[in-house]
């Protein structure tokens, strides 16, 4: 009788700035993958190109991790071909380890740490606190050089190529995905976390989608709250206590756990909450933008 094979390794998915840096020092460093993107102005090339971590790569969310925009939502999923290469050209192999950042609070940088672990990476790590926490404490960094192709960028000619392959997503925890069709009865059975800001919940505000509102049956809870005044993450037990608090808790006994967002960026950030509280979370990667490009989804408002 062949024997099980053993459990995968579980990979913590935070790493601070300074075990970073010394890892950066050793034989094999991890690819850094720089993801600076914000809702309003979108990528943020100008801004890698004038400080980031030496030797990092920057990765367009918009181009890189997200599929054409349509009735799949704003940022729909890349296909595993375009994702894959996109990963190829910033250098990242299939062995080795990759860290993601972003300007700090990691809300782009958990998009591409999710989007890595959907399409099989498992040594995926984000930055805690981000570019801004690096910089407080001291760390060095580096500017692009001017010129064609500068910055080490997923686009640049001088960039070395890794052989990352998209594999099979996995069916539960980071990178499991809960499909469109499944929210309705997932959201009566489990907790579906909405990670947007009350305001948006409620119906009150809605500056992306053409519907205001939730879906029924999900609960609130910002991403914002995830996080620290320096933008790193707060402590697995404090997490814990705020998700419990909905329903949502670690254990084989406790409920099923999803999140989504307005267009499935910041719902990875709550998924990596999550991860963090250890309590495993699916992503619906299509979100409120996806749910009401159909009219005949129906919408709740008002809640909490």
């Amino acid at each position: 009788m062949t024997p099980d094979p053993p459990p995968a390794r579980r990979v913590r998915p935070l790493i601070a700035p300074r075990e970073l840096h010394r890892r950066r020092g050793s034989g094999a460093p991890p690819a850094v993958l720089d993801v600076r993107w914000a809702l309003a102005t979108g990528p943020d090339r100008a801004a890698f190109d004038a400080v980031h971590l030496p030797g990092a790569r920057f990765v367009d969310l918009d181009a890189d991790l997200a599929g054409p925009p349509g009735a799949a939502g704003r940022h729909p999923l890349p296909s595993p071909e375009a994702f894959a290469e996109s990963m190829r050209a910033a250098g990242v192999n299939a062995d080795a380890p990759v860290v993601v950042y972003d300007a700090g609070p990691a809300t782009a940088a958990a998009r591409a740490w999710w989007l890595l672990r959907h399409f099989g990476h498992a040594d995926v790590r984000v930055l805690d606190g981000g570019l801004a926490r690096w910089q407080a404490e001291g760390l060095p960094v580096e500017s692009a050089p001017p010129g064609p192709g500068a910055g080490g960028g997923a686009g640049s000619v001088a960039a070395e190529r890794g052989d990352f392959r998209a594999g099979t997503a996995p069916a539960e925890g980071p990178g499991s995905v809960l499909d469109v069709d499944d929210v309705l009865e997932f959201a009566r059975t489990g907790v579906l976390i909405d990670a947007r800001a009350p305001e948006r919940f409620r119906g009150e505000s809605e500056p992306m989608d053409p519907v205001a509102g939730h879906i029924p049956g999900a609960v609130n809870s910002p991403t914002t709250e995830n996080v620290r005044p320096d933008g790193a993450f707060a402590d697995p037990a404090e997490l814990r206590r705020r998700f419990a608090a909905l329903r949502a808790r670690p254990g084989r006994d406790a409920p099923a756990v999803a999140a989504y967002c307005g267009s499935g960026i910041t719902a990875a950030h709550q998924v990596l909450a999550l991860e963090i509280a250890g309590i495993p979370a699916r992503l619906f990667p299509g979100s409120w933008s996806q749910w009401v490009a159909d009219p005949a989804r129906p919408v709740a408002t008002g809640g909490r």
